[in-house]
């Protein structure tokens, strides 16, 4: 299994913090926000190689911070070539770059680089192993007012997707998608169909709506804490969780 590390993207809600340096740089409990996700990579089984996409305007910050750690497995760097917000590739597009950049033939585990947790990635990688399917990760919000935030999941009682909705004005469950994906090595080709099919390539939900739609897709439930870093509101509130959690 492989685990892409998305971190192309230009963090601009979060300016002028980010306008020098890459988003999943940013410091949060005194490191920077993609220390704490390879350190919950560091958990998983069955990991042979992390992939790090990122944009050609942050690249050798990346450079610079894989050469300064060491790491279990081979770390890959994937410049996706971009230089500012308005030529990004998006996140189905910097996947879809990846995959074929690294020749990825392998079972893909996909992490938004903006998002610290405190719970194990192997919980949604037994669950893969058990329906043998596409995985998105789901946190349940018991704040209904902040769904309309999110893309949203609905499920079957098996835990099957039934329905996907992004940012809904009347969300359809209280699933929340969270940017944490794992797909099937034997289906990854399915991001050329929808891609060649006109498929948006910004927004990950786009895709699992399409999948949802096209082939199958399940929902992995997590439970736990998780801060999407989109602001610096979320940017406080996770530094302010880590002075006194350790999320590893």
């Amino acid at each position: 299994m492989k685990v892409l590390i998305m971190a192309a993207g230009y963090g601009t809600r979060l300016y002028p913090l980010t306008k020098d340096t890459p988003k999943p740089m940013l410091e949060v409990g005194g490191r920077p926000m993609i220390d704490h996700i390879v350190r919950k990579v560091e958990a998983v089984d069955d990991v042979d190689e992390l992939l790090v996409v990122t944009n050609d305007k942050f690249h050798e910050r990346f450079v610079e911070w894989e050469a300064s750690r060491s790491f279990e497995w081979p770390v890959t760097l994937i410049n996706d070539g971009s230089t500012e917000d308005g030529d990004k590739r998006g996140a189905i597009g910097d996947i879809h770059f990846t995959v074929n950049e690294a020749d990825v033939e392998d079972d893909l585990m996909v992490l938004a680089g903006d998002n610290l947790f405190d719970f194990s990635l192997n919980d949604m990688v037994s669950t893969f192993r058990e329906v043998q399917e596409n995985i998105v990760g789901v946190l349940r919000f018991d704040d209904e007012s902040k769904l309309s935030k999110y893309g949203i999941v609905a499920t079957d009682e098996d835990g099957k997707v039934v329905d996907f909705a992004e940012k809904p004005d009347e969300p359809p469950s209280d699933l929340v998608a969270m940017g944490m994906y794992l797909f099937s090595g034997d289906k990854l080709n399915l991001l050329d169909r929808y891609l060649d099919e006109g498929g948006n390539p910004d927004e990950p939900g786009w895709y699992v709506t399409w999948l949802v739609e096209n082939d199958t897709v399940y929902a992995h439930a997590f439970e736990g804490n998780w801060f999407d870093i989109g602001d610096k509101d979320s940017l406080e509130q996770a530094d302010k969780f880590l002075e006194n959690h350790s999320i590893h």
